[in-house]
Formats: C-alpha cells, sequence, structure tokens
C-alpha cells in the first residue's frame, strides 16, 4: 500500500475507532497519540505494521476495568482468525467476544471470578492463549533485554498473522497507574517507537512510545504473580487457524 493510499486508510479507520465526546485523560510528555499528525507520520513511515489493520478491524474497549487482558485476547484470536464459538445475538456468525472467550479450560488457568477482581498476570495471559490453536511464547523482561524485545516484537509485526501483546505498568510511563495489557501494532525503527492499541479507551487513547520506555515500563514486578517481572506474549496463527 501507498502512502496516500496508507494514510486515507488510516483516517479512516481512526475516525470509526475513536469517540467523537470522548473525555481521555491527557498524555504525557514522550507518548504520541496515534490520531495526531506525528502519530499518522510515524504509521506511515513504520516498518513493521503487518497487526495494525487486522487489529484494528478487531479493535474492542475492555467493558470493564479488570478485562484488559480479555480485551487484548479478543482482539488477537479475531484477527488471527481463530475458530470462534457461535454468538446467538449474532446467528449464524462465530466471533469471540469478552463474553464467550472464558470458558471451563480457561478456569483451570485462572478462574472467571479472579479475572474479574483483580485481572491477570502475564503468565495466566499466555495460558489463556495457548487453549487455542495458536503458537504462544511467553517472555518476561526481567530474563530479557531491551534489544531481544525490540527485535522479536519488530519481526513479528512485520510479518501476516502474527501478534504481539505486553504486560506493562503505566505509571513507568507516566501513565495512571497500575498494570496494564495491550496489544502492539506496529513498529517505527527510525523513531525506535511501538504502537500500542490501548483497549482502555475510555482513558487513553492508542499511542506511539518509545521502545526503551516500554521495556522499562514492562521491566517491573507484579506481585500477583510471585514478583516476577512483567513482559510480552508472542503470538502466531498456526496454519490450521482458520476462520469459520
Amino acid at each position: 500500500m501507498n502512502a496516500p493510499s496508507l494514510r486515507l486508510a488510516f483516517l479512516l479507520v481512526t475516525l470509526s475507532i475513536t469517540p467523537l465526546s470522548a473525555e481521555t485523560l491527557p498524555l504525557p510528555d514522550g507518548l504520541v497519540g496515534a490520531a495526531t499528525d506525528e502519530g499518522e507520520a510515524l504509521l506511515v513511515g513504520a516498518e513493521a505494521r503487518e497487526a495494525y489493520f487486522p487489529l484494528v478491524d478487531q479493535f474492542v474497549t475492555q467493558k470493564n476495568q479488570a478485562y484488559c487482558g480479555v480485551a487484548s485476547m479478543v482482539m488477537v484470536l479475531n484477527a488471527a482468525k481463530v475458530p470462534a464459538p457461535p454468538v446467538p445475538e449474532y446467528e449464524p456468525y462465530h466471533i469471540f467476544t469478552q463474553d464467550n472467550l472464558l470458558d471451563e479450560r480457561t478456569d483451570a488457568i485462572v478462574s472467571r471470578e479472579t479475572i474479574l477482581k483483580q485481572g491477570m498476570t502475564l503468565d495466566e495471559l499466555g495460558g489463556i492463549l495457548a487453549t487455542r490453536p495458536l503458537a504462544v511464547t511467553v517472555k518476561h523482561a526481567g530474563d530479557n533485554s531491551l534489544d531481544a524485545f525490540r527485535d522479536a516484537a519488530r519481526d513479528h509485526l512485520a510479518k501476516p498473522g502474527q501478534f504481539v501483546i505486553v504486560n506493562y505498568l503505566r505509571k513507568a510511563i507516566r501513565q495512571e497507574v497500575g498494570g496494564h495489557i495491550s496489544p502492539l501494532a506496529a513498529y517505527d525503527a527510525d523513531t525506535d517507537r511501538f504502537l500500542i492499541l490501548d483497549v482502555a479507551r475510555y482513558k487513553y487513547p492508542p499511542v506511539w512510545v518509545k521502545a526503551a520506555d516500554l521495556f522499562a515500563a514492562m521491566n517491573t514486578t507484579d506481585s500477583d504473580n510471585g514478583d516476577r517481572t512483567r513482559g510480552y506474549v508472542l503470538i502466531s496463527k498456526r496454519p490450521e487457524s482458520t476462520g469459520q
């Protein structure tokens, strides 16, 4: 897709996903809103953006303040066209929603009651994704490096059918305030920034963040996960994962 076509497509998608009356929190210095002129230019010039359009086609807002991980997984599963369960109100169509993703299999990893109360950890996120026909690799920031993260995330975002979900501490990038989960959509090498499609769209818009700042925000301990560091999940669509 050439630059003018991509710019038009980006603007159309932005209009479709950004509530016109949203009263989101102001962005701190160092973050670039995706819907700004600078944010648009970053997407146009990004070297790795294969995940962007499949994800924005499935962009959802987390349905409550504990469901950032659930919303992120719904976006990725639908973007990857993983076979989904039926939804009575959409019959005969199948799609993952925040109401049908969790089931008895995922309860064995972390109960629905626990998620509703406190969200989920990085390892629980990876475990739930692994119940689906996907190749899933969980990476804790404390066991890796900035360079390893950048290389792996960039390579995933540059290939069709591959996705990255990050688990980070908001206050480390000067947002408010606790642990959060959202998918990445693109990487721009010139500025060394990743685009986070923030599923808490009532709170913050999608933002471009420096790779080093994002890694530092992931390299924070999570008391709900045995004080292990947060991190990222690399996800690949398997050949048998065809849509319905």
